[in-house]
């Protein structure tokens, strides 16, 4: 069995509370006493029960995080930032993905507070959250990421600005001569992606085509699909505009040589390095996952204020694909 105080003690011939002392740096022990017990320590390997200690403080120094996906690029970017900062306060990051699951989500959420984790940072996959009502009304702060929490819950919440973001996209490509901008987007029942609708159509105005639309998850098959029909149109798109990383090279792939405009709302990696490089929207994923974990330490400080909701703006970058001058229509 691991070795324990009791042991330490009596292997040191001292009493526990100077085991204690001398383990938490505490003063008050004779120096030849405590190196007795550190003695002890060393040969019967002990160590200290760091659960304990934090729960005898009412608190158990982790922190629950919730994403989508930990192989997108873009939530491990945000991930490592919380990490970061979870480290720097000296505690331990629990997380895991939801996989745009709601059911998942929920497990995740009610799996880290029954491990009592003094407080959370979720990217929602859902829309209902009153299962977390409980858990607020007991003082566990959670702070929402990348995406709000479902109506009803008014909570810290940190976002990126989607709507600005896809509109200077638009906007980009209308300036170098495109007025038939298809748009590629995930599903639209994700609050990221309708928001990016939002901004796309807002910014065509009369413009809009509903046939150079397409929403569903990203695949090749579905991507190289979607396109087709498009440029089999009288009046074809000049231009894509991608709604996530993953749009954006599932329409590189599709592509394949295709002289067309393109967009993509994140940056990812290599898109400076293709030829053209690749224009895109970019938000930062690891200032959004530090805003979201310094906002909740703030939280478990005490801070009591009104919640607070924050939107990030996004910048674009221009690299070649989105400067691509619009050919002139047969």
């Amino acid at each position: 069995m691991r070795p324990t105080m009791k042991d330490v003690a009596s292997a040191a011939g001292v009493a526990l509370k100077t085991v204690s002392r001398v383990v938490n740096g505490e003063p008050g022990v004779h120096p030849a006493t405590a190196e007795r017990v550190r003695a002890a320590i060393d040969r019967l390997g002990y160590s200290r029960n760091e659960s304990a200690r934090v729960l005898r403080r009412g608190r158990t120094a982790t922190i629950g995080l919730v994403i989508e996906d930990v192989a997108d690029p873009f939530y491990s970017g945000l991930s490592r930032a919380v990490e970061e900062i979870v480290i720097d306060h000296g505690c331990l990051l629990l997380s895991g993905s939801s996989g745009e699951q709601p059911g998942r989500e929920r497990e995740l959420v009610e799996t880290f507070c029954a491990r009592r984790v003094d407080g959370l940072i979720v990217v929602p996959a859902g829309e209902d959250h009153t299962y977390l009502r409980s858990e607020l009304e007991a003082g566990t702060p959670v702070v929402f990421a990348d995406r709000p929490p479902g109506a009803g819950l008014d909570v810290d919440t940190v976002l990126a600005d989607n709507v600005s973001g896809a509109g200077q996209a638009v906007r980009h490509l209308l300036g170098h001569g495109h007025g038939r901008i298809a748009f590629l987007g995930d599903d639209p029942a994700i609050f990221t992606a309708a928001q990016r609708l939002q901004g796309y159509r807002a910014a065509l105005g009369g413009l809009y085509d509903e046939r150079l639309v397409a929403m569903r998850p990203p695949s090749l098959e579905a991507v190289r699909a979607d396109l087709a029909g498009m440029l089999a149109l009288d009046d074809p798109p000049t231009a894509v505009f991608a709604g996530n990383g993953r749009y954006t090279v599932t329409v590189l792939r599709a592509l394949a040589g295709q002289r067309l405009a393109l967009v993509g709302f994140d940056d990812f990696e290599l898109a400076d390095l293709l030829q053209p490089g690749v224009t895109v929207v970019a938000q930062d994923p690891s200032w959004m996952g530090r805003v979201a974990a310094e906002l909740l330490f703030r939280r478990l400080r005490g801070d009591v204020g009104p919640s607070e909701h924050i939107e990030l703006p996004v910048r674009l970058i221009p690299r070649g694909s989105g400067e691509i001058p619009a050919a002139p229509h047969p």
